[in-house]
């Protein structure tokens, strides 16, 4: 039998659950919500912070040791240059300023994920560095965009959707020269890759080494951090190898290699 008049039929009636298919997982993609978190900073900043005094750059990427960082947006104004970190996510979010890893909940799923402040403090120092400024002429500022919640107390530079604005805004103390805020601009303008998809995939092949030697790391069983390959410098154990815990004394977690970890 012959099934292909069926086939015909079906899918010129159901054709259109094909773009729709397609638009979901666009829709759904980490790389669109992404780009409509920065357009929702983009846009806010354009309306919200008067354009005279706060000049907006957006997607910047740095040259920052063997590879890049990529910044999503940077305000210059005589009140600091402030590199902003967008998070696009929904859940419940717990975290602490000095935690290494913080938690997104969704119903009974859990997942974690890097500090963004952390993540963000790579951005501010390229930066710093770059133009040649002071620790305290940059602000660190994160936002969240996204249906999230945030479960424990966090400090004013980490801000849920426009809340970011008001965080700009309270910094009232001027630290650069009006006359300097051109010459940054200019410095980053200069100084950052060319905005084109080149850049971008070289970017996340950086990105991409960096988490993969992170996933090949031992962790610490105590805490979570690092290990460091160590010997043993006296004692019956003298000579022989061990995982002792980076944060070593503030963390005494050790491991023989190729063993199951220990706590000492």
């Amino acid at each position: 039998m012959d099934f292909t008049p069926i086939i015909s039929q079906v899918f010129s009636t159901l054709w259109y659950l094909i773009p729709l298919g397609i638009l979901a997982v666009v829709l759904k993609s980490p790389w669109f919500k992404g780009a409509m978190g920065e357009l929702i900073v983009n846009l806010s900043a354009k309306y919200l912070l008067d354009q005279k005094h706060y000049r907006l750059i957006k997607n910047v990427t740095l040259p920052a040791g063997d590879g890049t960082t990529q910044i999503d947006h940077v305000i210059v104004s005589v009140y600091g240059v402030f590199v902003v970190e967008t998070k696009n996510m929904k859940g419940w979010i717990f975290g602490g300023q000095h935690q290494k890893q913080w938690t997104q909940k969704i119903f009974k799923h859990s997942s974690k994920f890097q500090n963004p402040l952390h993540q963000n403090y790579k951005h501010v120092k390229g930066l710093e560095q770059l133009l040649g400024l002071e620790e305290s002429q940059l602000h660190s500022v994160v936002v969240f965009i996204g249906d999230s919640t945030f479960k424990t107390p966090m400090p004013d530079n980490i801000t849920r959707g426009f809340g970011y604005v008001g965080y700009i805004k309270s910094k009232t103390e001027p630290v650069i020269a009006e006359a300097q805020v051109d010459e940054i601009v200019r410095q980053i303008e200069s100084g950052r890759y060319p905005r084109t998809f080149s850049t971008h995939l070289q970017h996340v092949k950086h990105v991409k080494s960096i988490v993969e030697a992170k996933e090949a790391a031992v962790a610490c069983p105590k805490c979570g951090s690092d290990m460091v390959l160590r010997e043993s410098k006296k004692g019956e154990h003298k000579g022989q190898k061990f995982w002792g815990c980076s944060r070593f004394p503030g963390c005494r977690g050790v491991m023989k290699p190729g063993s199951v970890p220990t706590e000492t």
